[in-house]
């Protein structure tokens, strides 16, 4: 900060007054060139009324300026999330000529009028991963030289790749290429920040703020470290005021050292909680929401890929869940109710509970907990996903994917760079190909309507924001689901697994693709349930446990204990499954077991009924001294052991597993 701009705050404060200034008076501190960071996301905890006051600083002296250059100017933007409503609020107040010369953003496409001044090239312009600039909040707070770690390997931030450049008048490279014990590494810049702009809710004089009433903390804390620790000032914006020393210390998130100004918002609308939503109790965690009714999605495009998506999930899975097409997975979630499975997440801190969309997306309602985004990507990028859905824009043969640029359309990656490159498994979800498709179901099969829009499935991608070959060499599991078909990642290329009941594979896929992706033999058709009126049963697929789970060998008893609670054996296929499964077991062991086998829930059908004692009979002649059985059902019982007397096997079906295990070796 400038001796300028010290003497002015010097000037603003007295011990009454505290650090209370107006959002015009805090902004007179700005300085030409200064390098201002930024919090928020969307809207939640955007300090609109600052950025509002800045915007009228700089018209209002450019105005009055005979060669019409306003105060301050040439700024430095640096933020990590979109922060915008797409229109005039959030850091659109920045988008005039002058007033900025440099902005490096996590997500371009909520702030329209910046966008449109990098896209022209009237400004520098870096897109950097959200994640990565959350972090070097903290690096720069810590002095640290900048971020070093593996997020953007392969991507357009990769300096092989562009080094996140956005325009040919940005030419400073931020990004560089590090080699550390032989694996590459992409290390980020950090930079000094002059000013940190950020919200709370309560602020006592002295500058301690707390958030009670955000829907999210966010980097709120780093920012101001980052800007008191590189000599500059912070700003907070809150709603209120209390008294000196009134403030509980456990809820204080940003310590009044760090704070230099402290301004009250002017008007309600400058203090929403969301761009959306004046204030909701749900958000804040103030109350938890009943679980209402969430009315089903009607059948189309949006909820045959949302669907087939969702059999992808898995019980006690932690997943994410991006912003557009992947929102309804939480929908058919729901329907499909199977949210208490699941944990789901959301990047700037949300863990747990039902994520919001639209301009409230960020915010949950009923959360297990609201961590600090630097944190939510520590998790992140360490690994701790397990499973991410997320939009699918533009696709290439090597499964490189691009969300973050069209020709003069620029989104910016936001989070998808951090989520995509970390998460254990990624399902990229979208229509096959963009425009106004429409599709309908006859007779269980998919009927596409309109289907001329311009092809997603591209020779080469625009802007590489998702590195396919970078998945491929850690091992990732990652799928590319459409409303037709399903594609996944393998060392050759996209490979073309399933296709939807209805579809000609040459007509309807090849056709409209600018590649031939890998095909090995005739892929699956797409299940039959998603393209049914009725829900899917996912509750009990998710609950199902895998046949090879299901086994465990007692060596000192010499008894194998199978868990059969909960499955469901329908037909040959699954009592051929279920007999290479045991035998896989036992083959080895090479001597005859007991066996103790827990039917619970078990589901037999009539037409496997004889299919599945004949097994049983054939299983217990070559590999069982003796085995016992038991379920609770009575009429389970009496079923399975009328099946296996007629194939002249012993039933020894008991009520409780202690039964069972008691009377095993009498079998």
């Amino acid at each position: 900060m400038s001796i300028h701009g010290r003497e002015l705050l010097t000037a603003l404060r007295s011990f009454e007054k505290g650090k209370l200034v107006s959002a015009r008076e805090a902004v007179q501190l700005i300085q030409d060139g200064d390098t201002i960071a930024t919090g928020g996301f969307v809207g939640i905890g955007f300090a609109e009324n600052i950025a509002v006051a800045l915007e009228s600083r700089f018209l209002e002296s450019s105005a009055a300026d005979p060669d019409g250059v306003g105060k301050p100017s040439g700024l430095t933007l640096v933020y990590a999330a979109g922060q915008g409503d797409g229109k005039e609020r959030g850091l659109n107040h920045f988008g005039h000529e002058g007033l900025i010369r440099r902005v490096i953003g996590g997500h371009w496409g909520l702030v329209p009028r910046v966008q449109q001044m990098a896209v022209a090239n009237r400004i520098e312009a870096y897109n950097l991963p959200q994640g990565v600039i959350t972090h070097l909040f903290r690096d720069t707070a810590a002095g640290k030289p900048g971020h070093l770690t593996r997020i953007g390997l392969g991507t357009f931030v990769d300096p092989r790749q562009g080094g996140g450049k956005l325009n040919a008048c940005t030419t400073e490279d931020l990004v560089q290429l590090m080699q550390v014990g032989g694996e590459e590494y992409l290390f980020y810049k950090s930079f000094h920040i002059d000013v940190g702009i950020v919200r709370g809710t309560t602020a006592d004089v002295d500058g301690n703020i707390t958030m009670e009433k955000e829907a999210l903390t966010l980097e709120a804390l780093a920012i101001a470290m980052a800007a008191h620790n590189s000599g500059g000032i912070v700003i907070v914006q809150v709603e209120r005021i209390a008294e000196r020393g009134s403030l509980n210390p456990r809820q204080v998130k940003i310590p009044g050292v760090l704070v230099d100004c402290v301004v009250v918002a002017e008007k309600p609308e400058y203090h929403h909680q969301t761009f959306a939503e004046p204030y909701s109790a749900a958000f804040s965690g103030e109350i938890r929401i009943p679980a209402s009714h969430v009315p089903a999605m009607q059948m189309s495009e949006r909820k045959i890929i949302a669907r087939r998506a969702a059999l992808e999930l898995r019980a006690n899975s932690v997943v994410n869940l991006g912003i557009g097409m992947p929102e309804g997975v939480s929908l058919v979630a729901a329907e499909e109710r199977v949210i208490d499975l699941l944990t789901l997440t959301a990047e700037p801190g949300v863990v747990g509970g039902i994520p919001a969309s639209g301009l409230n997306f960020g915010a949950a309602v009923n959360t297990q907990a609201i961590i600090d985004q630097p944190y939510q990507f520590d998790f992140y990028d360490g690994g701790g996903l397990d499973l991410a859905f997320l939009g699918l824009a533009q696709a290439d043969r090597e499964g490189n994917l691009n969300v973050s640029k069209f020709g003069p359309r620029l989104a910016g990656a936001g989070g998808f760079i951090n989520i995509s490159q970390s998460a254990k498994s990624v399902v990229f979800v979208g229509t096959f190909t963009a425009g106004d498709l429409r599709v309908a179901v006859a007779d269980g099969k998919l009927v596409l309507h309109n289907d001329v829009g311009p092809r997603k499935f591209v020779r080469e991608v625009e802007h590489r924001t998702f590195s396919g070959s970078y998945a491929v060499a850690r091992g990732q599991k990652v799928l590319y689901v459409t409303e037709r078909c399903v594609f996944r990642l393998t060392a050759e290329g996209l490979e073309l697994i399933e296709v939807a009941p209805g579809i000609d594979i040459e007509r309807d896929i090849l056709a409209k693709m600018d590649f031939e992706p890998v095909i090995r033999g005739t892929p699956k058709t797409m299940d039959a349930a998603i393209f049914d009126e009725a829900p899917m049963g996912l509750r009990d697929r998710m609950l199902e446990v895998p046949l090879s789970s299901r086994f465990a060998y007692d060596e000192q008893q010499n008894i194998l204990f199978i868990n059969f609670e909960r499955l469901k054996v329908r037909g040959k296929a699954d009592v051929d499954e279920v007999r290479r499964a045991i035998e896989a077991v036992l083959a080895p062991i090479g001597h005859r077991v007991y066996g103790i086998v827990n039917y619970d829930n078990f589901e037999l059908s009539p037409e496997a009924e004889e299919e599945y004692a004949s097994m049983v009979k054939g299983l217990v002649e070559r590999y069982y001294d003796g085995v016992s059985r038991y379920t609770t059902s009575g009429f389970l019982r009496a079923k399975l052991g009328s099946a296996l007397k007629r194939r002249g096997v012993a039933p020894h079906v008991y009520e409780s597993p202690q039964q069972a295990l008691a009377h095993v070796r009498d079998a």
